[in-house]
């Protein structure tokens, strides 16, 4: 069997989970506080005909040898967490965080995180986000508030008649060693993983972590150009490997027929 059909495979089937990373991508260019993906490959192992530096008959050596790979397979594949653009609603429960940083939200007994800053309040008055999950800590605005702020430093401040304060309270964001190694929940939400670490939090704007803007969303880092042209070449990658396996099949059909 000859070893070019399973290598065109292999990058038949890297190519297919490229497609599926850069649809999943352009899926959610409208998803507020959405990462894209990057699919990572490594090349398999490689078949040694002859190591590089081996004696020659002559008394040399060999200058490079002869190594035949076996193809490639995916090694991960990456959230990317560069900034999203940044969209002004008016919305008084709106945040969206300028830098590194997650915010804590109590997704049924765990705690979880999400770049999402589009929240709004339950029937309690808590501040959740639009599946339910409350904030963490939790903050209950009070019913007869009329403005909510939020400073740069996470400090949230409810306005009531006259300019009144009804109540203050502070939002915190939180880190981690490793933004890539958290996992995807689905949501908007990301929970922390032995590959992230533990979350490390902060207050906003201080030692690294970023700061809090009010009435604006962080949308999707995604850019449909950069994705369109990843889906043209990965096409394209695709297109060779069938081609490549295409041309091992009429090569192992003329050895077949040389004997009719």
């Amino acid at each position: 069997m000859m070893r070019g059909l399973w290598t065109a495979a292999s990058g038949m089937s890297a190519q297919q989970m490229n497609i599926d990373t850069v649809s999943n991508n352009l899926a959610n260019a409208n998803t507020t506080g959405f990462k894209k993906s990057r699919a990572n490959f490594q090349d398999l192992m490689y078949q040694t005909q002859l190591i590089a530096g081996a004696p020659t008959p002559s008394g040399g050596q060999v200058p490079t040898g002869i190594q035949v790979g076996m193809g490639v397979k995916p090694s991960s594949v990456q959230k990317v967490f560069t900034q999203g653009d940044y969209v002004h609603t008016g919305n008084d429960l709106d945040m969206a965080i300028e830098g590194d940083g997650f915010f804590k939200v109590l997704h049924g007994e765990q705690d979880v995180y999400t770049r999402a800053g589009n929240f709004t309040l339950d029937s309690e008055g808590f501040i959740t986000t639009p599946a339910g999950d409350r904030l963490q800590p939790e903050i209950a605005i009070p019913a007869e508030t009329v403005l909510v702020t939020v400073t740069s430093d996470g400090t949230l401040t409810a306005h009531g008649q006259e300019d009144t304060v009804l109540l203050t309270a502070e939002i915190p964001v939180f880190n981690f060693a490793n933004a890539a190694g958290l996992f995807a929940m689905g949501g908007n939400l990301l929970r922390p993983t032995e590959g992230s670490g533990e979350a490390i939090e902060g207050i906003p704007g201080t030692d690294g972590f970023g700061s809090l803007t009010n009435q604006s969303l962080e949308m999707s880092n995604v850019n449909i150009v950069d994705e369109m042209v990843a889906m043209i070449v990965g096409q394209r990658a695709y297109e060779a490997n069938s081609k490549a396996l295409q041309t091992g099949d009429r090569m192992m059909e003329t050895a077949n027929n040389l004997k009719r």
